[in-house]
C-alpha cells in the first residue's frame, strides 16, 4: 500500500515542479520580435485563404439554391442541343 502510494505521489509532485520552471517574464534571448514576425505570418495565411474559402462557399450556396443546371454552370457559353 506505501509503495503503491509513493508511485502515484512522486509523478504528481515532479509533474507540479515543471509550470514552475516554464515561467518566464521575458525571452532570454531577445526573440521578441521575430515572435511577432511569425504570429504575423500565420495571420497572413489565414487571411489569405479566407477569400477562397468565401468563394467557394458562396458558389455552393448559388449550386445547392439555383432551379436549373444552367444556372450554376461555370462557363457563360449556352449549352447547345446535340453535342
Amino acid at each position: 500500500m506505501k509503495s503503491t502510494i509513493l508511485k502515484i505521489l512522486i509523478p504528481l509532485f515532479a509533474g507540479s515542479a515543471v509550470p514552475a520552471f516554464a515561467a518566464v517574464r521575458r525571452p532570454l534571448h531577445g526573440g521578441g520580435v521575430m515572435i511577432w514576425f511569425f504570429i504575423g505570418f500565420g495571420v497572413m495565411v489565414l487571411l489569405f485563404q479566407t477569400a477562397p474559402a468565401i468563394v467557394m462557399f458562396f458558389s455552393m450556396l448559388k449550386g445547392v439554391f439555383s432551379r436549373t443546371s444552367l444556372e450554376t454552370s461555370l462557363s457563360s457559353q449556352k449549352v447547345r442541343g446535340g453535342k
